[in-house]
């Protein structure tokens, strides 16, 4: 990915004057936003310009102004955005109702990888222009990576883990459950025992092409035979990930739902903490004092919290009864909220609803603002990226744009309009513009 700093690209005082007066190139864009969220300051500002040469931002004024010879993009009866960023997705995943392992047993490589594409399409016309993709299968997700950035397929930029990384017999050993004797060449490609094995797992993820590292140090939900609220990997192998990890410059995702495991994570180094369900407020205490983030994924509980109720049959026994044991957990983003903890906005889905993540953290106490931070801003933070995230000279020009008021109503961000990534408008008007594949 091309690195820019914001002093090349900033226009300020006369160079913002010279670019108004001057002659533009046909790439040259304005939008005019009605009213606009930065990601800077916290508040909803008035009429402002977004002054776009290719793919990048040069200047935000107050006001309607118009470079010369630009294209104006009128979004002056709307709210504009920075793109929204999922900070938890996983568009190779499978459908988490059916019979889980027919699918396992039937689902190749490369259905994955088509059916993630269809997944990305979706997202990106949804409005998130940025995801974190905590665990694909297979190697899809790296290699869809690389295929939205050489532009042959549409999708979010993407920060990506490759497989995640467990013990055996946890999260993401996908014989579990299985007869010995039955197997696949993948059901073993995330697993390592002991800390050599994680740091070598780790390392090699980054040489095929991960930028996030994903540890399973707790028990999961829908992976069958394992106890969420047990610790499964030792104090060694969750330090030997995050040492690993941060020597390689990348951040660590560490999925937790019991207490144990999310206070090792958090005292051991991960950088963010994924799920969070049986967290206390001693947990809670360690994550502010550490400055690590919360990722609360309240979508995917609640879809299977309703699933396990209205139709028990879609999940496995196993799982169903750890649903419900779960809840919905909107309580622990309550309480994360209340006690201070750094929160971005992560779904845990795939498929083009994640939107919907926004107005849940309302419904669980978030104020409005806090939820459009989360989602932007901090969701940058979380990646660890100055490019995203937010509206200002020298980022992306990633912008979404609504005609509802987030503030009013969070539920406006699942009727977003508009979405450029990059420069290039992919949705104006509700409709969705010829995608420009430049490597098809």
């Amino acid at each position: 990915m091309r690195k820019h700093t914001a002093r090349k690209w900033m226009v300020t005082g006369v160079g913002l004057a010279a670019l108004i007066a001057g002659p533009a190139l046909a790439q040259d864009r304005v939008i005019h936003a009605g009213h606009l969220f930065d990601g800077n300051k916290r508040v909803m500002q008035g009429a402002s310009s977004i002054v776009i040469k290719d793919d990048r931002i040069v200047a935000v004024q107050p006001g309607f102004v118009t470079p010369a010879g630009a294209e104006v993009i009128d979004l002056s009866d709307e709210t504009v955005l920075p793109g929204l960023i999922d900070a938890h997705t996983h568009v190779t995943s499978l459908p988490r109702t059916g019979n889980a392992i027919a699918k396992t047993m039937t689902y190749s490589p490369l259905d994955t990888a088509l059916a993630a594409t269809v997944n990305t399409h979706a997202i990106l016309l949804s409005g998130v222009t940025t995801v974190r993709d905590l665990g694909g299968l297979y190697g899809a997700d790296i290699a869809l990576k690389a295929a939205i950035e050489r532009g042959s397929v549409v999708g979010p930029r993407m920060w990506v883990a490759g497989e995640a990384i467990g013990p055996t017999g946890g999260h993401n050993d996908w014989s579990h459950g299985l007869a010995s004797d039955v197997s696949r060449p993948e059901f073993g490609e995330g697993l390592a025992d002991g800390p050599d094995a994680v740091t070598a797992l780790a390392r090699r993820e980054h040489k095929l092409g991960a930028n996030v590292i994903k540890i399973m140090p707790s028990g999961g939900v829908v992976s069958s035979g394992d106890d969420p609220k047990a610790k499964l990997m030792s104090d060694a192998e969750i330090k030997a990930a995050a040492d690993t990890a941060h020597a390689l410059g990348l951040k660590l995702a560490a999925h937790g739902h019991g207490k144990a495991a999310i206070d090792a994570a958090v005292r051991l180094g991960a950088d963010s903490i994924e799920h969070g369900t049986y967290a206390d407020a001693e947990s809670w205490a360690l994550m502010k004092a550490h400055g690590t983030y919360f990722v609360p994924t309240l979508l995917t509980t609640q879809k299977l919290y309703d699933t396990a109720q209205s139709r028990p049959d879609a999940l496995t026994p196993s799982t169903r009864a750890k649903v419900l044991a779960m809840g919905t957990g909107s309580q622990k983003l309550t309480n994360a909220y209340k006690a201070g903890v750094k929160i971005a906005m992560g779904s845990d889905t795939g498929a083009g609803e994640n939107v919907k993540e926004a107005a849940l953290m309302v419904k669980a106490g978030m104020a409005p603002m806090d939820v459009l931070v989360a989602a932007t801003a901090n969701g940058a933070d979380v990646i660890g990226s100055d490019e995203i995230g937010k509206i200002a000279a020298g980022r992306y020009a990633d912008i979404v744009a609504t005609k509802g008021d987030p503030l009013a109503d969070m539920a406006a961000v699942e009727r977003i309009d508009f979405v450029m990534k990059g420069g290039v408008v992919y949705k104006r008007g509700g409709v969705e513009q010829p995608a420009l594949l430049v490597n098809p």
